[in-house]
């Protein structure tokens, strides 16, 4: 993948005590969180990002609980160990529900290096509708074999709650958590956000076309098996579309605007 200008000299000037895998993971974290901002889809200080450090079993990053994820730069992120205890300075907390819900995915998925968490109106609408995702538009068929679906059991504050979020998630890319909001999981930054671009729209496209209170129109059965299975050889990882493909136009996106994330 190709670095922009302004990432690479970034991962070239890597803070002293800290090692160039956490810093790089520190850079790409921090994008997602101003890219979140950007989108629409942050929710004052609530929800999160994060981020396991690679090469390390028990290293993770998140969002100091208190600053707005515009603000979030690559050195602001705090760094907690498993239990979700701090290590090093900070001066902000966690958000302990937070730590719950995406230490279930790290703890257990180690191919797994982020977790995106939102509540947004359109993704939380949908989490509310008993029938979920609906298989209506393009953009829904061709996720839906990514997603599963996990009960509310209220704020994610039990550590018993891990297992049964992880079983939900399965061999899939996004979550719809009922009553709650979205939430994806990917091998690298990109992926995570892309495939929460990708949930968020269907969920928009689905609202819209309730909204207007006309008959809604499926495809054939046939059209919606056909695409399902385009949906997953293209988003596979050889596929043209992979999930993260679009992460350095993002990242320029970001640079444009005159971001400062990769401080």
């Amino acid at each position: 993948m190709t670095a922009t200008p302004a990432r690479q000299k970034a991962l070239g000037t890597v803070p002293d005590g800290m090692t160039k895998d956490e810093w790089q993971m520190r850079v790409d974290l921090a994008a997602c969180y101003q890219l979140t901002a950007k989108y629409g889809w942050s929710h004052m200080t609530g929800t999160h990002i994060s981020a396991r450090i690679p090469n390390t079993d028990d290293h993770f990053l998140l969002n100091p609980y208190g600053m707005f994820f515009e603000e979030i730069t690559a050195s602001s992120l705090i760094k907690v160990d498993k239990q979700g205890n701090i290590l090093g300075g900070a001066d902000y907390p966690i958000n302990p529900a937070g730590f719950i819900i995406h230490s279930a995915v790290h703890m257990s998925m180690p191919n797994i290096l982020c977790v995106m968490h939102t509540h947004t109106p359109a993704g939380t609408a949908v989490s509310c509708l008993d029938e979920g995702l609906l298989p209506l538009s393009q953009n829904a068929l061709t996720i839906l074999d990514f997603v599963g679906y996990h009960d509310y059991e209220g704020p994610a504050l039990r550590e018993d709650e891990r297992d049964r979020i992880v079983d939900d998630i399965g061999d899939g890319r996004i979550a719809i958590l009922r009553n709650h909001g979205l939430l994806t999981i990917g091998e690298t930054v990109g992926e995570a956000f892309t495939w929460m671009w990708r949930a968020e729209m269907a969920c928009k496209m689905q609202l819209e076309a309730q909204a207007s209170g006309a008959k809604l129109r499926f495809a054939s059965k046939e059209a919606q098996d056909y695409t399902r299975a385009q949906g997953r050889r293209i988003y596979s990882r050889d596929g043209f579309a992979k999930p993260g493909h679009e992460w350095p136009a993002l990242l320029r996106q970001l640079e444009r605007a005159g971001s400062n994330y990769y401080t």
